[in-house]
């Protein structure tokens, strides 16, 4: 079984988000299999997908896995087995996933980049829970729930520089949503070509930090579209790997836009 290492949300090798791509002939085997498929990767998703019968209303089956569990969505490792789809020749032009989300559609373009169709998530204002402050260590301005699909509190900061700074205690995190936290504010020299940056912890999911989230980007367009009056923005993942996410509020859904490159390729013996 051939299996893939692609980075996404990136066009060169080394940065963005990798994630393992498996293209399984038929049926998902055990989940136990699936899980150590994803533990041996060790990225924060593995994706898993097989071909589904013509006539459905998607194309392939997709899932998506962390070393330490399954999700419910994932950006990034979407548009790695999309990518994976298109450059070998297995499906062509748009292709339809169906997925514990729903189904999400995947739509390559002439330039290289691939644009994925998600459900927006809800955002629900709240209160600071206490002792967010200081387990991020930074004061939050805002705050909100993102709903089930994406599972994370979204935090607004005062500015860019607070969040690139942060140096968060990644287990204390953990107690205030079901994945974790993404912190944003708005750019500070948006000349730079992006709107906004967020960083991305997710200790839940044993991901303390996440170079860049396809995900968390489909509650950060609502976000910053409200804000600053444009539905279509460009998000900085300011990790250390980095990342661009073209996003695209279409009411319910969200266009999230990027490129991918494949780094390692090779066989699967177990």
């Amino acid at each position: 079984m051939r299996i893939r290492i692609v980075d996404a949300f990136t066009d060169r090798p080394f940065a963005g988000n990798p994630a393992g791509v498996l293209l399984l002939d038929d049926v998902f085997p055990a989940d136990d299999w699936l899980q150590n498929v994803a533990m041996e990767v060790n990225h924060a998703e593995t994706a898993f997908t097989h071909r589904l019968p013509e006539g459905g209303e998607a194309d392939w089956a997709l899932r998506w896995f962390t070393p330490v569990t399954e999700v419910a969505m994932c950006g990034h490792a979407t548009l790695a087995a999309a990518h994976v789809l298109h450059t070998t020749g297995a499906h062509q032009g748009p292709v339809r996933f169906a997925t514990r989300s729903g189904v999400l559609i995947a739509t390559p373009a002439e330039d290289g980049s691939i644009t994925l169709d998600f459900p927006t998530a809800p955002l629900t204002p709240l209160q600071v829970p206490p002792g967010v402050a200081e387990a991020l260590g930074a004061e939050p301005v805002a705050a909100f729930d993102t709903g089930p699909n994406v599972g994370d509190l979204l935090v607004e900061l005062a500015d860019e520089k607070t969040v690139l700074g942060l140096a968060p205690d990644p287990k204390a995190l953990g107690t205030y949503s079901t994945r974790g936290i993404i912190a944003t504010a708005r750019a500070e020299d948006p000349s730079l070509g992006y709107d906004f940056v967020s960083r991305c912890f997710f200790p839940n999911v044993g991901i303390d930090e996440d170079p860049v989230t396809g995900s968390a980007h489909t509650a950060l367009a609502p976000h910053w579209s409200a804000r600053l009056g444009r539905d279509d923005l460009t998000g900085l993942q300011a990790s250390r790997r980095t990342g661009l996410v073209r996003t695209g509020l279409r009411g319910d859904r969200t266009l999230l836009t990027g490129r991918a490159v494949t780094v390692v390729e090779g066989d699967l013996h177990a």
